[in-house]
């Protein structure tokens, strides 16, 4: 692998604290390739040999149930996946594929757990991305029972503004399907959705959308600490534990609730 890639990888949070020793172990078996767009890298219910890292590209992992199949996220670099399964030795709960061209690093999962007994300060960071996973599926869980299509899809705009560095217009980084799947809506919902946020200043076009009255939509978005994490893009180190560590709980709680 080349070395500006591992050095992308070695600034996950996940590898950050590593010892140089059980990095170059880890990596030294690791296989990286590049996939065309639509490409499937995993199914539900098989056995998880890899952590996966996302380089380049995009990666859909999406779940089916009888007929019916919805998105339950999308990767961008750079970003790991199927930790909890390499972990726990057990089979994939979701499909995984590229929208996109995407080059994907894999990780032996043996590899991995071995470092975990042998090094500390891995097993710890390992402890911090599954907390930062769990408590970012909180978040997911109570935007989704406890808010409206169209209160949901007003916070989403606003975490796309911050993370977009807070342009009046914005593009939605997702498909209108996929995006719909994020929001638990159904696609014909989040059409009615957008339609009810024009009387806030809400305009789409496209793949586009105009903000233009913040104040008016953060008044019905009501965006909250507990819910949301509209942390800026690169403030820290990358990871599921980083989004969570920003900002500091109580700065955090006055800004979203003045």
């Amino acid at each position: 692998m080349k070395p500006d890639n591992l050095d992308r990888i070695r600034r996950l949070q996940l590898f950050a604290g590593m010892s140089g020793d059980s990095f170059t172990q880890v990596t030294r078996g690791a296989l990286m390739q590049k996939y065309p767009a639509e490409t499937v890298l995993l199914y539900e219910a098989d056995a998880v040999d890899f952590l996966y890292i996302v380089l380049d590209g995009s990666v859909e992992l999406h779940a089916r149930w009888h007929h019916h199949e919805t998105t339950l996220a999308v990767l961008r670099p750079v970003s790991t996946f199927i930790l909890a399964a390499v972990v726990l030795e057990a089979p994939a709960l979701m499909s995984a594929r590229t929208l996109e061209r995407a080059e994907i690093v894999m990780i032996p999962a043996e590899t991995l757990r071995e470092a975990m007994r042998t090094d500390a300060g891995f097993a710890f960071a390992v402890a911090q991305e599954l907390s930062g996973c769990y408590r970012g599926l909180v978040r997911t869980i109570k935007n989704h029972k406890l808010r409206s299509g169209t209160e949901r899809l007003a916070n989403y705009l606003l975490t796309q503004q911050v993370r977009q560095g807070g342009p009046e217009r914005i593009a939605l980084p997702h498909e209108k399907r996929i995006l719909a799947a994020l929001l638990d809506l159904t696609p014909e919902s989040l059409s009615r959705a957008f339609a009810a946020l024009a009387r806030y200043g809400v305009a789409v076009q496209g793949a586009n959308v105009t903000i233009g009255d913040a104040a008016a939509l953060r008044r019905l978005a009501r965006p909250d600490a507990l819910i949301d994490n509209h942390m800026p893009p690169r403030a820290h180190k990358e990871g599921k534990a980083a989004k969570e560590a920003w900002p500091p709980f109580e700065r955090s709680c006055s800004e979203y609730r003045d």
